[in-house]
């Protein structure tokens, strides 16, 4: 298995992603890891009907996405990982889902979360799952799309964002 890239997207498979990253990272692959999207036939069925037919989907929960990656079946795919939110990310590193950098991309504001840049809205419970993946050897950047530069979160943080 080969994650090429491993990114926190709120909205998961959309045209960015796509368009965008897919292509950038020429993935084969792209593997959604998040409860709620797995057990929601209608979301499963538009998130399928949006993937290109050449690119391989996989939706699944954390468990069933850490029993996947740590099996042969993606061996030598090119994969993208997309996760919901911080709690997905923390969660796949305790199953050992193994990533070794972290794309923070869409996030959106909500009540009671900061705005550190225009697609990067974070609370403190956020701040703290990304602490806690940083902790199990994740190099963790924000980067909207390919053509921006990454920045390191925590700069965005400490310098109180947009």
């Amino acid at each position: 298995m080969g994650i090429v890239l491993a990114r926190i997207d709120s909205r998961l498979i959309h045209g960015q992603i796509l368009e965008a990253w897919l292509p950038h990272v020429r993935a084969e692959c792209i593997v959604v890891a998040n409860n709620a999207a797995a057990g929601t036939p209608l979301q499963r069925m538009i998130m399928k009907a949006a993937v290109p037919s050449s690119v391989r989907l996989e939706i699944g929960t954390l468990d069933e996405t850490a029993v996947l990656l740590s099996s042969t079946e993606l061996s030598g795919k090119r994969t993208l990982l997309l996760f919901a939110s911080t709690e997905d990310a923390l969660q796949a590193c305790r199953l050992g889902i193994d990533f070794t950098k972290l794309n923070l991309g869409n996030m959106h504001a909500a009540d009671g979360k900061c705005r550190y840049s225009c697609t990067l809205a974070l609370d403190q419970r956020d701040i703290d799952n990304l602490r806690a993946v940083e902790a199990f050897g994740v190099a963790i950047v924000a980067q909207c799309v390919p053509a921006d530069r990454e920045q390191g979160w925590e700069i965005l943080v400490r310098n109180g964002g947009a």
